[in-house]
């Protein structure tokens, strides 16, 4: 099995995702859709004073989960995740817009490129993973577990 192709599959085929941040060795986790690049960098909107956001700016390590619907009793597949976040700006803010245009091509331009300019009330954000986990029962039925480090 290519562990690789399978978790580019993965993200293909989801769309939402859960960031856990953390401050003051509380967790708090949001569920966001997101969009991601060649490079596997993971991209969202989100407003600057949501909990999350905050927290990124004080402890930009996070961690997070990646799952397909499905029904109790089939096996299961996901991703978890770890990584470095941050709100992106200038350049940065405009790789992320080309990135959720691709993965969201209903939402108005206008609107993902106002965000990116930032004159809108949402910001882009990014998460640079270091380690994905691949929790897949139905490719690796004797150890569903594997680590693809990057």
């Amino acid at each position: 099995m290519n562990l690789r192709k399978l978790i580019e599959d993965y993200l293909k085929e989801a769309k939402l995702m859960q960031v856990a941040t953390s401050k003051n060795n509380q967790p708090w986790v949001a569920s966001v859709y997101f969009a991601y690049d060649n490079l596997w960098n993971l991209y969202w909107i989100s407003r600057p004073a949501r909990r999350h956001s905050e927290e990124i700016k004080d402890n930009e390590k996070v961690a997070g989960t990646i799952v397909l619907p499905h029904t109790h009793g089939e096996k299961a597949r996901g991703l978890q995740f770890q990584g470095i976040a941050k709100q992106l700006k200038g350049e940065e803010a405009k790789r992320g817009m080309e990135c959720y245009s691709k993965c969201y091509p209903d939402v108005p331009a206008e609107k993902i490129r106002a965000i990116a300019e930032g004159k809108e009330s949402h910001v882009f954000y990014c998460i640079s993973p270091t380690l994905f986990v691949l929790f897949d029962e139905i490719n690796f039925p004797d150890n569903p577990r594997q680590e693809f480090k990057l």
